[in-house]
């Protein structure tokens, strides 16, 4: 079967949970599936930014990206975080390639129309999966990072989730898993909703039950499930070592995002 995982937050920051994501996704090529990792790294990048004296601003859960801020984005996420999940699954014995989404031009973007303007903020236009399939067909991971290339030349910021959702629909992925810094989707009750229809998101989003970063992965999950993709997943990072179990095992952590 084929896998894409989205990692970001958490998973990224805590060497512990990095190290189990690691060993559950090397554990899922063992068992004879094809994993594609997407990365995002937002905390690290409003970290290195503020380093440089730069104030991050989001509108809608999206990050304002001027040309410096995208500088940034493309060294920290293309550059040491990518690195560092490749590290990660070669300690479980998994080789590992890292890309940028302009690398073979396995994604292309262009940028997002909004109001108001989000400067170097881009969704992906087109995608060609040949590079990841040549990477799957040597038993290794391509671990791609939320960063690609314009047809004008420009390098532009994906929103992660986005790109994920973009991933599983490129290479038609069975499971797309966002492993997350929450325990999943709440409802108006505080509790986590287990199942999720495309249906019930527009209510949660109307009433402010879900919003900030959660409104682009609802959104992404939407897209990948309308895209083909079969199931689609937001688990807590924490509970990463159930990956391997999704196909046979019912499993109980996160939210389970269905068309009906």
């Amino acid at each position: 079967m084929k896998f894409v995982v989205k990692l970001g937050g958490a998973a990224l920051e805590d060497p512990k949970l990095l190290h189990a994501c690691g060993r559950a996704i090397a554990d899922l090529v063992k068992d004879g599936n094809q994993v594609a990792v997407v990365h995002g790294g937002g905390v690290q990048l409003t970290r290195t930014l503020a380093a440089m004296g730069k104030k991050s601003e989001f509108i809608s859960g999206l990050r304002v990206t001027d040309a410096e801020t995208r500088d940034a984005a493309l060294m920290v996420l293309a550059g040491r975080v990518n690195k560092s999940l490749v590290a990660a699954l070669g300690k479980h014995g998994q080789d590992a390639v890292g890309l940028a989404g302009g690398d073979g031009n396995v994604f292309r973007a262009r940028k997002k129309k909004t109001n108001p303007d989000l400067g170097f903020v881009g969704e992906i236009a087109q995608s060609n999966p040949r590079y990841l399939e040549a990477i799957w067909a040597m038993g290794a991971v391509p671990v791609i990072s939320s960063i690609a290339l314009g047809f004008d030349g420009e390098y532009y910021n994906i929103n992660a989730d986005e790109m994920a959702s973009a991933c599983a629909i490129a290479t038609k992925a069975d499971t797309l898993v966002f492993l997350t810094d929450v325990p999943g989707v709440k409802g108006a009750d505080g509790q986590v909703m287990r199942w999720l229809t495309l249906a019930q998101i527009p209510a949660l989003e109307k009433q402010s039950i879900v919003s900030g970063g959660m409104l682009p992965k609802l959104n992404a999950c939407k897209a990948a499930l309308l895209g083909g993709v079969k199931r689609v997943r937001i688990l807590p990072a924490e509970s990463a070592a159930v990956l391997p179990d999704l196909i046979s095992t019912r499993v109980n952590d996160g939210t389970e995002v269905m068309v009906a």
